[in-house]
């Protein structure tokens, strides 16, 4: 009974076996195929299009907050007290220089100036009298003097008052822009009441903007910066016309002035504006278009396309250091050379080592777009 049951044991183990290696030889024969198959199938490939890092004269910015300020801004204010008659004060109007704004009541005035004008009547006619007496030695020298000088008293009387109705009728000193007032017909001004602002309307504004003292040393009348009003429009040019000749201590920053002329896109007075300003010199530096450039944790990269041993072009990711952008492009300062030709659009489906179809070359578009440094 014992020999029966080791001969059974010995069959099951045989038999165990031999499916074993029954199925190792299937599986091998499966992997065998399978490799023959992808052997013959094509190796994949991501179509991009690519650009060549190019060497550009770059320089540095930085970023400030400016004010713009009209060339001729005032506060009007009434020089003598009186009761408002007429008021032209709407906000927000443009008017031209002479127009009237607010008038005083002034008919005391103008009679006075009638009374006037006739006392310079009678005042003339006394001198001719005594001017005929005097040639005919009928009077002395002395009242011909004094009647001349009735004459020139009444005259300046005249002057006098005709001064004060011109102070009480208060005009546009240029072209001006009214701001926000609050006067009326009938209301009683005390003298040096303020009446409205008035910011001048031209083809030109200036623009105050505080930079480092490091930063004021290398900048000189005449250099341009950029200001942009808003975050989407346009960077409008600016001329540096002044320097402040002192640093603020607590700060350390010296003021500039800037100034915008001969546009559209002026900013309105009192607003703030982002001011970019040049540091330092030119430099020649590699620039790219922006969409080569990929970041992540790691850091920055690009992926250089160069030929592997076959000769077929293939992806290397490459570390690279990035700086300021300009346009579609930005700088690159470390990690790429001049020539070097880079995956454009289309990099973000590559990885390292990966064969790539060229579709195009970008290096065209990055050449059309001159060089106008951001911070």
């Amino acid at each position: 009974m014992n020999r029966q049951n080791r001969l059974g044991s010995v069959l099951l183990v045989l038999f165990v076996l031999l499916v074993g290696l029954g199925l190792a030889a299937w599986k091998y024969e499966s992997v065998q195929g399978e490799q023959a198959a992808s052997s013959h199938q094509p190796e994949p490939m991501e179509s991009v299009t690519v650009a060549v890092a190019r060497a550009i004269d770059h320089r540095q910015t930085t970023t400030s907050i400016g004010t713009v300020l009209a060339l001729r801004s005032i506060t009007l204010k009434n020089e003598l007290a009186g009761t408002v008659r007429e008021v032209h004060l709407t906000p927000g109007r443009i008017v031209e220089a002479g127009t009237l704004l607010v008038a005083l009541d002034v008919s005391v005035e103008e009679a006075e100036l009638q009374a006037q004008e006739a006392q310079v009547a009678l005042a003339k006619t006394v001198l001719n009298r005594r001017q005929s007496l005097n040639q005919e030695l009928a009077t002395t020298q002395e009242e011909v003097d004094r009647a001349r000088a009735d004459l020139d008293v009444a005259q300046a009387q005249i002057v006098r008052t005709k001064a004060l109705i011109a102070k009480k009728t208060i005009r546009a000193p240029f072209r001006v822009r009214i701001g926000i007032a609050d006067v009326h017909p009938g209301q009683y001004l005390d003298e040096g009441t303020l009446l409205t602002t008035l910011q001048g309307v031209g083809d030109a504004v200036h623009v105050d903007f505080s930079v480092a003292q490091h930063i004021a040393a290398g900048l000189h009348v005449g250099e341009v910066v950029e200001v942009f009003a808003s975050g989407d429009s346009p960077a409008v040019p600016a001329k540096i016309i002044a320097l402040d000749s002192r640093v603020d201590p607590t700060t350390r920053n010296a003021m500039v002035r800037a100034r915008i002329e001969g546009t559209r896109h002026i900013p309105a007075p009192g607003a703030s504006v982002r001011v970019r300003v040049p540091v330092g010199s030119s430099q020649t530096v590699v620039a790219i278009p922006v969409s080569a450039l990929r970041k992540g944790p790691g850091g920055d990269q690009v992926f250089v396309i160069a030929t592997d041993k076959d000769g077929r072009p293939r992806a290397q990711s490459r570390q690279v250091e990035s700086g300021s952008m300009f346009g579609d492009e930005i700088v690159i300062h470390t990690g790429l050379s001049v020539g070097e030709q880079i995956a454009a659009l289309g990099s973000f489906k590559l990885r390292d080592g990966v064969l790539v179809a060229i579709a195009d070359s970008a290096e065209h578009s990055t050449q059309t777009h001159p060089p106008a440094a951001t911070p």
